[in-house]
């Protein structure tokens, strides 16, 4: 992986042209998801709430407009040279249903990737985003569950999943830290384990270390990175399960396991 600092050491070259076109434009990318976020929520959202009184219809209008804004993100970041990426089995993807999505997480952007090709996808985020101000507005309109509200997390999930949804669970609950391997949380499995759901597994890696849990916004590669979403199996939870008392703490641990190995990128392997 390439080092992103700017020092310069003993036989390095000085960064040139492009990579500072790159560090503005990152600057740029940033500051256009956060006022694009913000405007979403004071403008579109609000109008929804007005013309549009059916709740389920109004928050699937909001989640088509929120991929549709991540795909101009995207868009714009690659046609000005921030990065590019490639997204592999968008079809297979877009016909599953009643499952959870999962993937490994390795950068800020991984969420927006997937979103951008799943317009009515629904998402498990860490209740700490509702403070953000850029963002509270589209958690809310999007009607995404919340990892804090444990009472409710799982009758809630069940009842998405049976309605033929698609949820979206980073199983580490963060970003991978860079250099280390995967220590996934519990929350997944269980809720597959309890809902009776398959998990579709999501491979995304990055050529450059870029946007990582180690890594500030500036701190850019020294070459234009290419991110890679791949579409990957897809594991039927029940076969983790056993008949006993027991059965479904145990699955979710078992399950918790398998998935810490396929979660892994092969490329990682």
């Amino acid at each position: 992986m390439a080092d992103s600092s700017l020092s310069l050491r003993p036989g390095r070259t000085r960064p040139g042209c492009n990579y500072y076109w790159r560090l503005v434009m990152t600057a740029v990318s940033f500051t256009l998801f956060s006022v694009g976020g913000l405007l979403l929520s004071l403008t579109w959202f609000n109008l929804l709430l007005l013309v549009q009184r059916d709740k389920h219809r109004r928050r699937q209008m909001a989640r088509r407009s929120i991929a549709w804004s991540f795909r101009c993100f995207l868009r714009f970041c690659r046609l000005v040279g921030v990065y590019d990426y490639r997204i592999e089995g968008t079809e297979q993807l877009q016909r599953d249903r009643g499952c959870l999505i999962v993937a490994n997480h390795p950068s800020l952007i991984d969420y927006v990737m997937i979103a951008s090709v799943l317009p009515e996808m629904d998402c498990l985020v860490k209740a700490d985003l509702q403070r953000n101000f850029f963002l509270r507005g589209v958690i809310r309109a999007a009607d995404y569950l919340i990892n804090s509200e444990a009472d409710t997390l799982l009758p809630d999930s069940q009842q998405r999943l049976a309605r033929g949804e698609t949820i979206l669970i980073f199983p580490e609950g963060t970003r991978t830290r860079y250099g280390e391997s995967l220590k996934l949380q519990r929350g997944a499995a269980n809720i597959a384990v309890r809902a009776g759901c398959d998990l579709r597994v999501i491979h995304i890696t990055c050529t450059q270390r870029m946007l990582d849990k180690q890594s500030r916004w500036y701190q850019i590669p020294p070459v234009k990175p290419l991110f890679t979403v791949r579409v990957a199996s897809r594991i039927d939870s029940q076969s983790f399960c056993e008949n006993h008392e027991d059965a479904q703490p145990l699955a979710a641990r078992r399950l918790t396991r398998h998935l810490e190995q396929a979660l892994v990128p092969e490329n990682k392997l």
